[in-house]
């Protein structure tokens, strides 16, 4: 059976997805309660994998409990914390659990994360491991070996759209659409103007592009990610507009702000949907998609 979300994308204008953070530990009410939210406003949810190289609650867990309540569910998948053997095993286990759709992710650096001195593996990266998905696909594991059964996943993959140089970022882009991409969702934008030209760039192959959509919680927030998060540029007017939200409502400003911006890439046409990362907030998701007025 062909998953959902791959259908959804091949027929819909405009496709949602949104984002779970699991937790750290075994209290899970927190995440039950957002799947429960959000799984019949969005298209798909992704849960991520151990983001930030910060220990939580597995991304295959949180994916099984968006399947057990109806949801459509995206396994991210990182390279870093698994060999081949590992992320072949990962990608059979989702499949024959009904998980259909895998976001493939080089993964962050262990250095940035709350396990130093762990070691990451590293063994593949995000376009070695797209190639393996279709690998398993034809019915061989990554060894040439034959499947007892194959899978098949509807794959995607990231891109960096404002990212300084943008040329690296082009290059690895079309050799994950050539490994096997199907969609990207892209790292957090917020000028509009540069994400226009690389959607004008991106339109000449066939995948589809979900724009990522970060809520801004404070100014503070924004300038902290302008200066430690490659590829993310906050213009200047947007923290000045956070900076001037009165006292107590930063946030209420922070989710007009990422209504307005996929109100207008859907009025715009400007890429096939978007992907909207709340970060520890995804409590307010109905009320970004209510300013969009979706």
């Amino acid at each position: 059976m062909v998953s959902k979300l791959k259908e959804t994308l091949e027929n819909k204008s405009f496709v949602i997805t949104g984002e779970i953070g699991p937790p750290k530990g075994t209290d899970l009410k927190k995440m039950y309660e957002h799947i429960e939210l959000l799984r019949e406003k969005v298209d798909a949810l992704n849960v991520t994998d151990h983001q930030s190289s910060v220990m939580r609650f597995p991304s295959i867990g949180g994916c099984l409990a968006i399947r057990e309540r109806g949801g459509e569910a995206v396994l991210q998948l990182t390279c870093r914390d698994r060999n081949r053997i590992a992320l072949q095993a990962e990608l059979l286990l989702a499949y024959s659990q009904g998980v259909k759709n895998v976001l493939c992710l080089t993964g962050d650096a262990v250095p940035v994360g709350d396990h130093g001195e762990a070691k990451g593996i590293f063994d593949l990266d995000s376009v070695q491991l797209l190639h393996g998905v279709r690998q398993l696909e034809k019915g061989w594991d990554f060894g040439g070996n034959e499947l007892a059964g194959s899978v098949e996943f509807c794959a995607g993959a990231t891109v960096t759209p404002e990212a300084e140089p943008l040329e690296p970022q082009l290059i690895k882009f079309e050799k994950k659409i050539d490994a096997g991409a199907e969609f990207f969702q892209t790292q957090a934008i917020y000028d509009l103007e540069r994400f226009a030209g690389f959607m004008e760039y991106a339109r000449q192959f066939p995948v589809k592009i979900l724009a990522g959509i970060v809520l801004l919680s404070s100014a503070r927030m924004a300038r902290f990610m302008n200066e430690n998060v490659p590829g993310i540029f906050v213009p200047q007017a947007l923290i000045d507009e956070m900076a001037a939200a009165p006292k107590g409502e930063a946030l209420k400003k922070g989710i007009e702000i990422a209504g307005r911006t996929i109100a207008l890439l859907k009025k715009e046409s400007l890429c096939d949907g978007v992907h909207i990362m709340a970060i520890n907030r995804e409590e307010v998701v109905p009320d970004i998609l209510a300013a969009a007025g979706l």
